[in-house]
């Protein structure tokens, strides 16, 4: 699968723990910064994976913030994305089964590498339900209408 992945300085560390992990499984990666301690704006970052998942460059995306609440708000700004924040591995099942969420966000302050990968892993091996759930999921991706 070709996936990116986007950290700001609080969340560079377990993306690239993340990227390498994901390389020796035969994905795809591209890993689109920021790559050391110094201090970015996360919705930099956020927009990077946004715009590689809204393109079709890659199919799904990984962004790591200090607690993945800043960067998954930037991502989620793209109307083709749907973001999730996690911190447990049945939030990143359920968040692809129900919402066909294509970027997971992760708190690297937050959360240890082994719990960070076994979210990734059922984050990238559910399929989507469907069913019940498309209509809701098309409705993500509208424009607010004022009589919302």
């Amino acid at each position: 699968m070709r996936i990116a992945l986007a950290a700001d300085h609080a969340g560079y560390l377990l993306k690239d723990e993340l990227a390498s992990w994901l390389r020796e499984q035969g994905h795809d990666v591209r890993d689109l910064g920021t790559n050391g301690p110094q201090s970015v704006d996360y919705p930099l970052f956020g927009r990077k994976v946004a715009r590689a998942v809204a393109s079709g460059e890659v199919e799904r995306g990984i962004a790591v913030c200090g607690t993945g609440i800043g960067i998954s708000i930037a991502v989620n700004r793209e109307p083709k994305c749907r973001c999730a924040r996690v911190g447990d591995p049945l939030s990143a099942q359920l968040a692809r089964e129900h919402n066909d969420a294509n970027v997971l966000a992760l708190g690297a302050r937050l959360i240890g590498s082994e719990m960070a990968k076994a979210c990734v892993a059922l984050f990238l091996g559910t399929e989507f339900a469907g069913g019940r759930h498309q209509p809701r999921v098309d409705q993500l991706s509208q424009e607010l209408q004022e009589s919302d």
